[in-house]
């Protein structure tokens, strides 16, 4: 039986909505972020707000992953039935200029967490993959059994590495270890650093937005109450049987075209705040880093857990401009 889950990176977009969903089912819960200023603290500290006044069961740490001494204090405090290691240095862009972080967080920080997780035995440690280790590969839909051995950023060597040493870890000492390739996740409460969010922040400025590739882009966007639903199904079934390392693909398994994209959120914004919103926008080439289409193969989810994201974007677009409304509105009110 599962009481006690760690969270990091609960400050985080999905960290959030994962400790969110844990709390609402009656689950105690640690979060653990280092709230860094990659993108908008205050976001991050309105993220863990939110967590601490929705139930006592949730206990925040402050710390750094990449802490060795930290990590394992909060195992041997807290004694986690299950982790969902969320915490990570993200954005493929970043790592091109920034590559020294992504190596303390995503390659030092997760053998902290195997460590930790090899002396304080656990149930399951469910942990964020990419779609970005697929990198630029023309073979569509994305499938777990492909190659992936020519990443194209360091953000997605990372995680390639993060799935292999999950692998030895969990066939050395037995960690029942899931990784979970997440395919462009947008939604309420977002990173601003996703494409959607920094568009949405423009064309509500009236400022250009910069389209890629002239706008030949397609992504796999898949909504965040999906992505949860996934996370939670797959943490309460551990690997059972000779193979404790499992990799899945959470997407919606229908990519959708990048001015498409942008025309339902113009939509979006333009019902949310009651005029016609429409984007300027400038087009260029594609960015050092980027892949063209994302894709996910989605059979061995609905497999195992009869489960396949499937929200549309104009359902997902319109929640989170919602929200981006309230939010704003509210900070701005302040």
């Amino acid at each position: 039986m599962i009481n006690t889950y760690l969270v990091t990176g609960a400050a985080g977009f999905i960290g959030y909505h994962l400790a969110k969903r844990l709390l609402d089912e009656g689950y105690a819960v640690v979060g653990f972020d280092n709230l860094n200023d990659y993108y908008d603290v205050t976001l991050k500290e309105w993220r863990v707000r939110q967590l601490q006044s929705q139930s006592d069961a949730f206990t925040f740490i402050k710390g750094d992953i990449a802490d060795e001494q930290t990590v394992g204090t909060i195992f041997a405090e807290y004694q986690p039935d299950a982790v969902a290691h969320l915490a990570a240095q993200a954005g493929v862009r970043y790592s091109i200029q920034n590559p020294r972080t992504y190596i303390d967080s995503n390659i030092i920080g997760f053998f902290n967490i195997l460590e930790s997780c090899r002396h304080h035995p656990l149930k399951h440690l469910v942990y964020a993959s990419s779609s970005s280790v697929y990198g630029n590969q023309e073979k569509t839909p994305f499938s777990v059994s492909d190659n992936v051995d020519h990443p194209v950023s360091l953000y997605a060597a990372t995680k390639k590495s993060n799935e292999l040493m999950a692998y030895t870890y969990a066939h050395l000492y037995g960690i029942p270890c899931t990784g979970l390739r997440f395919f462009t996740v947008y939604g309420p409460a977002g990173r601003p650093d996703m494409a959607y969010f920094g568009f949405t922040r423009k064309i509500l400025n009236g400022e250009t937005i910069q389209v890629f590739n002239h706008g030949d882009l397609y992504r796999d966007f898949t909504y965040i109450d999906d992505v949860i639903d996934c996370v939670c199904r797959v943490l309460s079934s551990p690997p059972q049987g000779e193979d404790p390392a499992k990799i899945y693909n959470i997407g919606n398994n229908k990519p959708v075209n990048l001015l498409h994209f942008i025309e339902v959120l113009e939509h979006a914004l333009s019902g949310v705040y009651n005029r016609e919103i429409c984007a300027r926008k400038e087009f260029l080439p594609m960015q050092a880093g980027d892949v063209y289409q994302t894709y996910a193969d989605v059979d061995d989810l609905v497999r195992d857990f009869a489960f396949k994201p499937s929200t549309p974007i104009e359902t997902g677009l319109e929640e989170f401009a919602k929200w981006y409304h309230a939010f704003y509105m509210d900070r701005t009110e302040r």
